[in-house]
C-alpha cells in the first residue's frame, strides 16, 4: 500500500496537519473519533471519582477505596487517580500536548492493572485487563501518529508525534504508575 496515497498529503508530513495549504484527511477525521472517544471515557472515570458524575463513588468513597486498597493516605491517591484520568484525557480528547494525556492514560491504566485487575486474567468479562490495554495502545497509537488536523496541537503550532514522543507517553505513563504503586501499603 502506498501510504502517500493512502493520506493525501506528503509523505513526510505528520497527522498534525501541519505545513502550508494542509487540509483534513480521512486520518484526521478517524483520529479525532479515537481521540474523543478514548478521551471521554476515560474523563468520566475520573469525573466518578472525583466528583460523583456518572453513578461514581465522588471524592469521599474513592479516598476511603483506594485507603483500604493499601493507598495511603486515600484522599492524595484519589486526586492523583481522578486527577489524571479527567485532566490528561480532556488533553487526549482535545488533542492538547498529546502525548501527557496519552501518558494519563497509560499511567492510570498501568496501575489499575497492576492493583487491580491482573489477577483475574486477560478478559474483562471476568474482571481482566482487557479493556486497559486496549485503552493504553489506542492512547499511545494517537501519540505516535498525532492528534490530526482537528486539534488544539495543530491550531498552536506544536508538533508532538512520531515514535519518540510515543515511548516517552509510554515511559512516563510507567514511571508515575510504579511510583503510585511504591507508595501502596
Amino acid at each position: 500500500m502506498d501510504l502517500r496515497r493512502a493520506v493525501r498529503r506528503p509523505f513526510d508530513q505528520t497527522a498534525t496537519g501541519a505545513g502550508a495549504g494542509a487540509r483534513p484527511t480521512h486520518l484526521d477525521e478517524g483520529i479525532l473519533l479515537l481521540r474523543i472517544v478514548i478521551g471521554l471515557t476515560m474523563a468520566a472515570h475520573g469525573a466518578q471519582k472525583l466528583f460523583g458524575w456518572f453513578g461514581g463513588p465522588g471524592f469521599s468513597g474513592t479516598a476511603s477505596f483506594l485507603g483500604e486498597m493499601g493507598f495511603r493516605p486515600g484522599a492524595l491517591h484519589a486526586v492523583l487517580s481522578g486527577g489524571s484520568e479527567l485532566g490528561g484525557e480532556l488533553l487526549l480528547a482535545l488533542g492538547l500536548l498529546t502525548p501527557l494525556g496519552a501518558a494519563a492514560v497509560t499511567g492510570a491504566m498501568v496501575a489499575a492493572i497492576a492493583s487491580v485487575t491482573w489477577q483475574n486474567g486477560f478478559i474483562s468479562a471476568k474482571g481482566g485487563y482487557e479493556l486497559s490495554v486496549v485503552l493504553i495502545a489506542a492512547a499511545l497509537a494517537v501519540a505516535w501518529v498525532g492528534p490530526g488536523y482537528y486539534s488544539l496541537d495543530r491550531v498552536l503550532g506544536l508538533e508532538l508525534s512520531g515514535r519518540r514522543w510515543a515511548v516517552a507517553a509510554a515511559v512516563f505513563g510507567a514511571i508515575t504508575a510504579a511510583g503510585v504503586l511504591a507508595f501502596r501499603q
